[in-house]
């Protein structure tokens, strides 16, 4: 691993505005912490893409962050984690730690709902990835996990569309499915899906614990920065949002998020 320093900033990287859950929680809770938030959302979203053209533009985004002088990078997305973390982790050679959102999800799962059945929401290429399947199998902890791919919330949240008739729509018909009775728990497999949480937990009538990966993930990463002793000690500078092509939802979700305005910079992944 290079040598690292606290002031150095993170690099958070999502297809879209999902990410935005996790880099808030980041700023929640370690606010000293700067930010450089690529969002691509000339290609969003992930979900439906193939497994060699979300590591392509997993690479190609690594590449802007390190160059950027990140101390760690967040990938930000499921697909992207299941798609691209360990040949990212290979790409970078030991340069930048690399953190995902399955694995922190994955070891809260096994900690906490041991003999339970927990139902699993995600994009198409995550759920057909198996690999929180896997894992929890691999956990030993006799969870029974109910797989089911929601395509139509991310391009919905993308849209804007949450918290009204057309969303709730949506999500009804999804947890309907056969698929999802009788589940302790619901892990939500996309960051983009914590936009609508309350949605899912009014559905349940707060009968069933839904779990986000945002403020879990937030924590791997403090422990990971404490650890190795690059917590930044106080609060200076700013943070940095880029895009790949503009769009007018980024734009608002990210003043929504952080309320304040920000600067978003265009950064193409291909000139």
């Amino acid at each position: 691993m290079a040598t690292l320093t606290k002031a150095q900033p993170i690099g958070v990287f999502d297809s879209g505005i999902g990410g935005l859950t996790v880099a808030h929680a980041i700023k929640q809770m370690m606010p000293n912490e700067n930010l450089i938030y690529f969002g691509d959302t000339a290609h969003l979203p992930y979900g439906d893409k193939s497994e060699a053209a979300i590591q392509a533009y997993s690479i190609k985004i690594a590449d802007v962050l390190m160059k950027k002088n990140c101390k760690v990078i967040v990938i930000a997305c499921n697909s992207a984690s299941s798609a691209a973390y360990e040949l990212l982790k290979e790409y970078v050679q030991h340069s930048v730690k690399v953190i995902n959102v399955i694995d922190p999800m994955v070891n809260w799962v096994s900690e906490n709902f041991h003999d339970c059945t927990v139902g699993l929401i995600g994009t198409k290429r995550t759920i057909q990835s198996g690999i929180y399947a896997k894992k929890i199998d691999a956990s030993g902890r006799n969870i029974i996990l109910h797989s089911l791919p929601t395509p139509l919330l991310v391009p919905m949240i993308e849209e804007g569309f949450f918290n009204n008739k057309i969303s709730h729509d949506i999500i009804a018909k999804y947890l309907r499915d056969p698929l999802l009775e009788k589940i302790d728990a619901l892990i939500l497999g996309c960051t983009h899906y914590p936009l609508v949480k309350r949605e899912i937990l009014d559905f349940y009538k707060d009968a069933v614990t839904v779990l986000d990966s945002s403020a879990i993930v937030a924590k791997a990463l403090y422990d990971y920065l404490a650890s190795q002793d690059l917590l930044k000690d106080e609060k200076n500078g700013q943070d940095h949002f880029l895009v790949s092509d503009f769009t007018e939802s980024f734009e608002a979700s990210t003043k929504l998020f952080f309320n304040e305005a920000v600067q978003l910079e265009k950064h193409p992944l291909w000139n």
